[in-house]
C-alpha cells in the first residue's frame, strides 16, 4: 500500500514545486505509519507567564525602519460557500459595499501614509480565489496593489487519497475534485516554492505578520512588531484567553521533554484526558491564528529540517465529491500553520485582547459586525464599540439565516447594548429597533414576524 511515485508524478504534472511535493510526501508517510499525533496530558504543562499585549502596548512613534522591513500576509484561500457565497470570502460586504479585502488594503495604505514606510501586503490565494481577488484589486492600481506579481502568494494544492487503495483518487467526472487544499500550514512550502521567501529577504524584509483574511481584528500593530523585533524570537503566536465557548478548541501548552511551546487540538487529546483538555482554568490560551515570523530564521530552520518543517499531520476523512456522500471515500491531509511553534527553539507567545480575534465564521457574526456594536474606521480598522469592553454580542440565528442573502430581509437592529440575541423563524426588524441585554425571538409561523421600532430588553417574544 502506498505509491510515492504516483503522487509525485501527479503533483509535478500539475505544476506543484519541490517544496510542496516534499511536504505532502512527508505527511503521506505519516499516514502510512498510521500516526495518531496524540499528546497525553502527562506529557505537557500549561502555558504560563506569557508576555501581555497590555504590558507592551505603547503610544510611542511608529518606527518606519521596522515597518519597512515588514510584510502583512493574509490567508485568502477560502470560499464563502458555507454562507452561500460563490466567490472568495474576503469579497463579502461588511457594510455599505466595503468588503474584507477593501479593509485589508485600507489598513496597509494607512500604515504607508502615516509611517512613510513601504509596508508590503501579500495575499495567499488559492486557485479558487485568485482571479476574483486580483480583479477586485484592480481599483487600487494607482496605489501599487493590483499587480499579481506584487501581491499574490499562491497556495499549493495536493491530491486526495483513495481511502481504500491509498493511491491518488481518480474522478473523471470532475478532475478538479481530485485535489484539495493542504491547510494553512502550506504557508511555509508556498513561501519557499514561490520564491517569495528569498525575494522578501533580498528586499530587506525581515518580519512577517500572518493572519486569516476573515479575522478583522488582526491588524499589524507596531507595538507588537517592536516587541517581536526586540525579542529576537524566530516565531511569535498571538493567543487569547479561552472562555467556556472555547472548551473544545485547541490550546497552547508546554512540552515537558524539551520545554517547547506546542498546540494541542482535540483530535490529539486521548479520551482519558478530555476533562483536562476542556479545563479553561488549567489550559488558558488558544491560538488566534495570527503569527509573527522572522523570515531569516525561518529560512535557517527550513534548511535545518531539510526544507520541510516537521508539522503534525491532520487526517480528514471525506468523499471525493463533498456533495455526494456515496462517492469514493478519500483521505485529505492537512497541516496547521500554528503547529510550527514547536519547530522553533525560542518560539514565544503573547497574550492579546479578544478584540484582536474577531473572525466572521457565521451569518450571526456578520449581523453583529454590520450593527453599531462595531465601528468601521476610515483606516480599515474594525473594532468593538468601547462601551462593550471587548465582549462581542452573542448572536445565534436559526438555519433560516444560514446564507448571507437570507440576512437582508432581517434588517439590522441596534446591538450596542446587546448581550445575546437568538432568532428562530422568519423575522424582520423595522428601523429603530434596539436590542438590549438578552433577547430571544421565535416565530413558528411561515409569515414573517415584524418587530416594530422600540427598545427590547431581557425578554422573549414570538408567534
Amino acid at each position: 500500500m502506498g505509491n510515492f511515485d504516483a503522487f509525485e508524478t501527479k503533483m509535478t504534472a500539475a505544476g506543484m514545486g519541490d517544496a510542496a511535493i516534499r511536504a505532502f510526501l512527508r505527511n503521506y508517510e505519516a499516514l502510512l505509519r498510521n500516526e495518531t499525533g496524540m499528546i497525553p496530558e502527562e506529557s505537557i504543562s500549561p502555558a504560563q507567564g506569557l508576555a501581555s499585549f497590555d504590558e507592551i502596548a505603547t503610544s510611542g512613534d511608529v518606527d518606519p525602519m521596522l515597518l519597512s522591513q515588514a510584510v502583512v500576509i493574509k490567508l485568502n484561500g477560502g470560499l464563502g460557500t458555507g454562507m452561500g457565497l460563490q466567490g472568495p470570502k474576503s469579497l463579502l460586504a461588511v457594510r455599505d459595499g466595503v468588503n474584507f479585502l477593501d479593509l485589508m488594503v485600507r489598513q496597509i495604505l494607512d500604515l504607508r501614509k502615516t509611517s512613510g514606510a513601504n509596508v508590503r501586503l501579500l495575499l495567499m490565494n488559492s486557485f479558487s480565489t485568485s482571479a476574483d481577488t486580483l480583479a477586485h484589486l484592480e481599483k487600487y492600481t494607482s496605489q501599487g496593489l493590483a499587480d499579481a506579481s506584487e501581491v499574490e502568494l499562491m497556495q499549493n494544492q495536493i491530491p486526495k487519497i483513495d481511502a481504500t487503495t491509498y493511491q491518488p483518487v481518480e474522478w473523471p467526472a470532475d478532475p478538479d475534485l481530485e485535489w484539495c487544499p493542504p491547510g494553512h500550514g502550506d504557508l511555509y512550502p508556498a513561501l519557499v516554492g514561490s520564491g517569495w521567501l528569498d525575494r522578501l529577504l533580498a528586499e530587506g524584509v525581515k518580519y512577517a505578520f500572518v493572519s486569516n483574511s476573515d479575522n478583522l481584528g488582526a491588524i499589524l500593530d507596531p507595538a507588537i512588531l517592536s516587541y517581536f523585533a526586540r525579542s529576537g524570537a524566530p516565531f511569535l503566536m498571538e493567543v487569547t484567553r479561552r472562555t467556556a465557548a472555547d472548551r473544545k478548541g485547541g490550546h497552547l501548552a508546554v512540552r515537558k521533554s524539551d520545554g517547547r511551546l506546542l498546540l494541542r487540538e482535540v483530535a490529539q487529546c486521548p479520551d482519558a484526558d478530555a476533562d483536562a483538555f476542556q479545563d479553561i482554568d488549567r489550559h488558558q490560551y488558544f491560538n488566534t491564528n495570527s503569527l509573527w515570523l522572522r523570515l531569516d530564521l525561518l529560512k535557517s530552520q527550513l534548511a535545518a529540517d531539510s526544507g520541510v518543517l516537521p508539522l503534525p499531520m491532520i487526517r480528514n476523512n471525506k468523499t471525493v465529491d463533498p456533495r455526494d456522500k456515496k462517492s469514493t471515500a478519500v483521505v485529505q491531509l492537512e497541516i496547521a500553520m500554528g503547529a510550527a511553534i514547536e519547530c522553533f527553539e525560542g518560539a514565544a507567545a503573547i497574550d492579546v485582547p479578544r478584540s484582536r480575534f474577531a473572525p466572521v465564521k457565521t451569518t450571526g457574526d456578520l449581523l453583529a459586525l454590520r450593527s453599531d456594536a462595531y465601528e468601521v474606521l476610515d483606516d480599515g480598522q474594525v473594532r468593538l464599540a468601547a462601551s462593550r469592553n471587548g465582549v462581542p454580542p452573542n448572536i445565534v440565528l436559526s438555519d433560516d439565516y444560514k446564507l448571507v442573502d437570507q440576512l437582508d430581509p432581517l434588517g439590522v437592529p441596534s446591538l450596542l447594548n446587546c448581550d445575546s440575541l437568538k432568532i428562530s423563524g422568519p423575522v424582520h426588524f423595522n428601523d429603530g429597533v434596539v436590542i438590549e441585554g438578552e433577547v430571544e425571538i421565535k416565530n413558528t409561523t411561515p409569515e414573517r414576524m415584524i418587530v416594530s421600532s422600540g427598545i427590547y430588553k431581557n425578554q422573549a417574544m414570538g408567534l
